[in-house]
């Protein structure tokens, strides 16, 4: 499918994947509708961040996926959904669980009806690799059982679940995306790469962190918006759940020392127990297989894991101004 001149809208478009997906979009000819949660302050979230000539081609609409009714209206004329709304910190969904539920679930449910009451051409549901749970093996393939480690991961389960049953029993059109640990410019300060980069562009004299044995299989940012675009580009999707990912793996270890290389210093790292997951819940590997990926869209990525990172020290280095490195943000 040629997504030039197609009405598209994304759900939870101020966030961070969203915007750089919606920038995608418009570069790709899209007629974009970016649907973000309303607020009070008018605020567009990472959208605010796009280029002025991108930006004023989207179209920007405020509510909340939780209400029916305003995402019926999102979605009615839409020819392709993508969905990533969501909420989607693990260790939030420790403090805050129902929310979670109502969000990631009701809003998926949501959406879905919407798409089987006006025929949309296409939606792309968003899951994630924390689906997968601590990985049984690796790298992790699309038939690596789902394991809900969290009330995060759990929300996601279902989601992805309800996604499965519409296309299985309504033969509404959608593709489910499995991005593993996405990182770049606007991410924010939850993730552990932001985390460590921003300690060190700030001027810290320590890197406060928590685990350091996790391995990761991080894909640069742009890299996840050419995979949202492939899937839904694709004929050969519907009813498929797809990973994205590099298909290497890095400790936190590795990779916070990969970043000190980069950046030319030597900090010490000190333990912080509130930065560190429950050990049931934490996922200790998570390496992906994207051989689906490239078999039914042609997608793989285009950056290493290293020219990601340098992008995304020069963004956080210009932009420092935006964030609070010195909080731990849960």
């Amino acid at each position: 499918m040629d997504l030039s001149g197609k009405k598209v809208l994304v759900t939870g478009a101020g966030g961070f994947i969203a915007s750089h997906l919606c920038e995608e979009l418009v570069r790709a000819g899209a007629r974009v509708k970016a649907f973000i949660r309303y607020n009070s302050r008018n605020d567009w979230g990472k959208l605010e961040e796009l280029p002025k000539d991108v930006l004023s081609e989207i179209e920007v609409v405020a509510g909340d996926i939780q209400d029916p009714f305003f995402v019926d209206s999102a979605v009615k004329e839409s020819d392709v959904v993508f969905h990533l709304a969501a909420c989607i910190h693990v260790a939030y969904s420790y403090v805050a669980p129902s929310l979670f539920v109502s969000t990631n679930i009701g809003g998926t449910m949501n959406v879905l009806e919407a798409i089987k009451r006006h025929g949309v051409t296409k939606m792309i549901h968003t899951s994630t690799s924390e689906n997968y749970g601590t990985a049984q093996y690796t790298p992790i393939d699309e038939k690596h059982p789902l394991q809900g480690q969290s009330p995060y991961s759990a929300t996601k389960i279902g989601a992805d679940k309800l996604a499965e049953s519409y296309f299985c029993s309504f033969g509404v059109p959608v593709a489910t995306i499995r991005p593993f640990n996405t990182f770049g410019p606007r991410q924010s300060l939850r993730a552990v790469l932001p985390t460590i980069i921003s300690q060190i562009v700030s001027g810290a004299q320590e890197i406060k962190l928590g685990s350091l044995g996790p391995v990761r299989d991080w894909t640069f940012v742009k890299d996840t918006a050419r995979g949202f675009i492939s899937i839904a580009q694709s004929e050969k999707t519907n009813g498929e759940a797809i990973n994205i990912g590099m298909n290497e793996g890095h400790t936190v270890k590795e990779a916070l020392e990969i970043i000190q290389r980069i950046c030319g210093t030597a900090l010490p790292v000190v333990f912080e127990e509130e930065r560190k997951r429950p050990d049931k819940s934490e996922v200790y590997e998570l390496i992906c297989s994207n051989a689906k990926a490239q078999e039914l869209t042609g997608w793989k990525p285009a950056y290493t894991f290293e020219e990601g990172l340098k992008e995304t020290i020069e963004y956080y280095k210009n932009n420092i101004h935006r964030y609070k490195p010195n909080l731990y943000n849960l």
